[in-house]
């Protein structure tokens, strides 16, 4: 078992990261369990994984809610709400969360502001909810201005990472998350970057030692960001977002649907934030370049026209506008001086934004 420590002071935990581990989880949340027996909340797509954990745990109870981004609203959060009051839920209660990011997302927020805040374990099953969604307590939900508008800082009490639950995962959606893991190496580590185009592709063919070592390594950086930088507030954890202000732009125009995943948004987003830090000067053509070549070689979208959007660059732009980043009518983007050295700008005119876009192939 690889374990790597969140260390935040009184909110530190643990993520475990092991082969098999879900057959063994009732050993790790047996120092969370109460006279009350556990809640698992799940989706139908997780379902079976949730009746083997509830095996293991006498007498628990599995609330399953749809799948897919729509379930991120206020209607299923008043209905996951109401029914664990329904089942009594209290303060030192752990509501276990099983599932990917919408699930991790959702359980969050409901245990942040259930009886001012309760308890909650993440059991991601999906890469990208293994390697970031997972990690370092960012809770949300979706509105009709946008995404992830709706939320709070609320940390899980102990995240269980078992490789094995993505061996019924479509290839689409392990692509999709693998876009999370190959951010890490594009933010600050160009080796890891090297290591993803060396690895990339059998680690998306199942390989069990890349794909341990990949979310190990993801998670490692991420634990480490987030303690230097838990609410965002230094400018250390904003890195993180690499990708996701082009990114969101891109989901919103598809109306945060299946027609492009939350990954391959990202995906197309962190080629596109290459490409125009390459068309400011910030960043050497070559490595733009080579960006998007790893991306369309695993099979990820990395410009606009891969992506499926047609729409303008100020219509992209009006997306932006709707970002939880703004700050004084200033949008902060993540851009880059080469592969390895992501920073924060914040005097980006949304204007060339705009005309970049509309430069683009579709």
């Amino acid at each position: 078992m690889k374990t790597v420590p969140v260390a935040l002071g009184d909110r530190s935990y643990d993520v475990r990261i092991e082969a098999g581990l879900l057959a063994r989880a009732a050993e790790h949340l047996a120092p969370f369990a109460r006279k009350r027996p556990f809640v698992i909340v799940t989706d139908t797509n997780v379902a079976p994984h949730a009746q083997t954990l509830a095996a293991t745990l006498p007498g628990a109870e599995i609330i399953t809610l749809p799948a897919g981004e729509s379930t991120k609203s206020w209607a299923n959060l008043e209905t996951l709400t109401d029914r664990l009051l329904e089942l009594g839920i209290e303060r030192n209660d752990h509501v276990i969360a099983l599932g990917g990011g919408v699930i991790g997302d959702l359980v969050g927020f409901a245990t942040s502001i259930l009886k001012r805040g309760c308890n909650f374990v993440q059991i991601p099953t999906t890469l990208l909810a293994q390697v970031d969604s997972s990690v370092g307590g960012k809770t949300a939900i979706n509105s009709a201005a946008g995404k992830n508008l709706i939320g709070a800082f609320h940390q899980p009490s102990l995240v269980l990472i078992d490789p094995d639950l993505l061996d019924t995962l479509p290839r689409r959606e392990t692509a999709a998350g693998y876009a999370e893991v190959v951010k890490y190496g594009l933010i600050d580590d160009f080796a890891f970057f090297e290591w993803c185009e060396g690895n990339g592709a059998a680690l998306l063919d199942g390989d069990p030692q890349a794909r341990t070592h990949a979310i190990a390594h993801s998670v490692a950086a991420k634990a480490r960001i987030v303690a230097e930088d838990e609410r965002e507030t230094t400018g250390k954890r904003a890195l993180l977002n690499l990708g996701h202000t082009f990114g969101h732009a891109l989901e919103a125009e598809t109306g945060f649907s299946d027609a492009l995943l939350h990954g391959e948004g990202v995906a197309a987003g962190m080629a596109l934030a290459f490409a125009f830090s390459a068309r400011q000067g910030l960043c050497p053509g070559r490595d733009a370049t080579r960006v998007a070549a790893h991306l369309a070689a695993i099979g990820l979208p990395h410009d606009l026209k891969t992506a499926g959007i047609t729409a303008s660059g100020a219509r992209l732009v009006e997306h932006m506008l709707h970002d939880k980043k703004m700050d004084a009518g200033t949008l902060p983007f993540l851009l880059a001086r080469g592969i390895g050295q992501t920073y924060l700008d914040k005097t980006v005119d949304l204007a060339e934004v705009a005309a970049f876009l509309d430069e683009q192939p579709r």
